[in-house]
């Protein structure tokens, strides 16, 4: 059994793409008034919303318990609606030996696409693959999404 994985994950949305890669890149902040139950904290760290190198802090909630996690941008491409970053920090990081999350968002008229990559080591070959940190990832989207369709 390896203990490098990768997860991939597409769901579309009805929400305007540019709204949703711009709330991910440079208001992470308003996923605290948009999905509280998920999200309660997001602050900057280090560097300036949106740059290579920013460090963010999130307390969020995953299977029912609150966690932190630090991380740091690595890549952007504005031009794909595209970031990389990498958990430094935090709850993740105990199971994890690295763990790398890359949203990328297509727009193509009315079909806007969202994936979310996740790529990771574990730390022993008993834990799980981060499935249920997935569907937190989706989960979110979807509330972005609703909230900004009403």
């Amino acid at each position: 059994m390896s203990l490098v994985g990768k997860l991939v994950s597409e769901i579309n949305i009805k929400c305007d793409g540019d709204v949703f890669h711009e709330i991910i890149m440079y208001k992470p902040h308003h996923m605290c008034n948009i999905c509280p139950d998920k999200i309660q904290k997001v602050d900057i760290h280090e560097g300036e919303l949106g740059t290579i190198g920013s460090v963010r802090f999130w307390k969020f909630t995953h299977d029912g318990k609150e966690m932190v996690a630090k991380e740091v941008i690595e890549e952007i491409d504005e031009e794909k609606k595209l970031v990389k970053k990498k958990m430094i920090e935090g709850d993740m990081l105990e199971y994890y030996k690295s763990f790398y999350l890359t949203i990328h968002v297509e727009t193509k008229g009315e079909n806007n696409l969202v994936t979310w990559i996740l790529e990771y080591e574990k730390k022993n070959t008993n834990v799980p693959d981060p499935h249920t940190f997935m569907e937190l990832c989706l989960n979110i989207t979807k509330d972005i999404e609703s909230y900004h369709i009403n």
